[in-house]
């Protein structure tokens, strides 16, 4: 049983993320701008925070095995974030990352296609530069999980692949579900095999 503290526990990924550590019997303390939307139980503490409030931040995290970071890149500092894990003295930090820095061909990222959807192209450029400090950084034991281009609520399978820093795809596309991925996150919290690394999962 690890104490995971999750930031941005009430949103589309971190929600999954709750059910999903909440079902295989960890204490989570869930963090959010409105903790009233998160349902607390005997292994939920909600907990109200602000993501560019460092301090604040470094007192909710002190204490726990792992720092779960579910917060949209464009409306939070990276570098603010990596400080407060460090300065709250939990090693272990894993961030949902984006698909827009994942590889379409060598040396091209899905970002810079034609294809990518013009709103999501903000968000997708804060999530590589959060995954380039990431990857300057040494003194945490962190991991940045890129989902596949589409992802969404659907259906917890357990049935998906892993990659590294290329998109997965199919003949259907690109695509995993909110809750398969939140299945591939935990899988990584409890068994670490990407240190100080980015994977990804996909269909």
């Amino acid at each position: 049983m690890m104490k995971v503290a999750l930031i941005g526990a009430s949103g589309q990924g971190g929600s999954r993320l709750l059910a999903e550590l909440t079902r295989r019997g960890h204490q989570v303390t869930a963090i959010a701008r409105n903790p009233e939307k998160i349902t607390a139980g005997p292994a939920v503490t909600a907990k109200k925070g602000d993501v560019f409030d460092k301090a604040g931040l470094v007192q909710l995290l002190r204490g726990h095995d792992a720092v779960v970071s579910a917060v949209h890149f464009t409306a939070s500092d990276p570098k603010l974030l990596i400080e407060a894990v460090k300065e709250a003295g939990v090693r272990r930090y894993f961030v949902v990352g984006g698909a827009g820095s994942l590889e379409v061909a060598p040396g091209v990222k899905l970002v810079d296609t034609p294809q990518f959807h013009a709103a999501y192209k903000a968000e997708a450029i804060k999530g590589g530069e959060f995954l380039d400090l990431l990857r300057e950084e040494k003194a945490l034991e962190w991991t940045f999980l890129s989902p596949s281009a589409v992802i969404g609520p659907g259906e917890r399978t357990g049935r998906f692949r892993l990659g590294k820093d290329q998109l997965l795809t199919t003949d259907k596309g690109s695509s995993i579900s909110w809750e398969d991925y939140a299945i591939a996150a935990v899988d990584e919290l409890e068994t670490p095999a990407h240190i100080r690394e980015r994977f990804t999962v996909g269909y």
